[in-house]
């Protein structure tokens, strides 16, 4: 759907951007639909997007990057309303799957897990069963493409903070796709299974040192249950790199949200 958009200078302020505003409002949309889990609160988080846009708009300095300007006064108006909520990150939750991924016993069915990832509105609901700290994390870094540094400026926390949300939230998502499938676990295997699980998010973003990467790769060809985790984070997080950054399924902006941006481009 094309938003009718105005494109008289002189009678619109900003009128160049107001112009270029509808096209964004896709990618941003289905930005918004994974950081909140529902279509309500999506419509209104893409609102107040634009609507801080326009206020702001002085301040985008390059055109070209309208887009990636527009997602991180996105990101922000959502960690604004996460605040206003006091929304806390489920520490138990948290503490019990990171015990679970410590346990050498712990493995998932791989083939299951990656069928739920690659299934749009089953990996939409795991998302939004993660705690919001973990689920912004992913979707900003394995969605949207952010490093670990980009993410940590984005939300004002330290780089060993922004490498734990990737490392607990891609833990928790495996999780949260699976059904657990107990197997025995091998012994002679190079590194405990847990030290080898804590460090496979450093392994997929090609952050450790040679002798660590060998290390890691020597245990997951011997290891019976890591190997099934450790396909399982790659298949679920190259399905949100997917999701993220495919057009919505289907592209039409839902019609009450088009009205709703129409009048806000377009003041009477």
């Amino acid at each position: 759907m094309t938003l009718p958009t105005q494109h008289d200078s002189a009678a619109v302020p900003g009128a160049a951007l107001r112009a270029r505003l509808p096209d964004a409002v896709p990618a941003l949309l289905a930005y918004a639909r994974m950081l909140t889990g529902n279509e309500a609160d999506a419509h209104d988080l893409v609102q107040d997007t634009l609507v801080r846009a326009l206020e702001s708009g002085d301040g985008l300095r390059d055109p070209g990057a309208l887009l990636g300007w527009l997602r991180r006064v996105l990101h922000h108006q959502w960690i604004d309303r996460l605040r206003a909520r006091r929304e806390e990150p489920h520490d138990d939750l948290t503490s019990l799957v990171e015990q679970q991924w410590r346990d050498d016993d712990y493995t998932v069915d791989a083939a299951q897990v990656l069928t739920r990832a690659e299934t749009r509105d089953e990996l939409l609901d795991a998302l939004a069963h993660l705690p919001a700290i973990y689920r912004t994390a992913l979707v900003l870094h394995d969605g949207e493409g952010l490093t670990a540094a980009e993410l940590a400026e984005a939300s004002g926390i330290t780089l060993a903070s922004a490498k734990q949300r990737i490392r607990r939230g891609r833990m928790l998502l495996v999780t949260t796709l699976a059904h657990v499938a107990q197997t025995p676990s091998s012994p002679g295997v190079p590194m405990r299974c847990w030290q080898a699980r804590s460090r496979v998010s450093d392994y997929l973003d090609d952050e450790l040192d040679r002798a660590t990467r060998q290390a890691l790769e020597s245990h997951l060809a011997g290891c019976r249950t890591c190997p099934p985790l450790y396909a399982s984070l790659v298949g679920a997080r190259d399905a949100l790199a997917v999701e993220a950054r495919s057009p919505d399924p289907d592209s039409v902006v839902p019609a009450d949200l088009a009205a709703r941006i129409t009048g806000l481009l377009n003041p009477t």
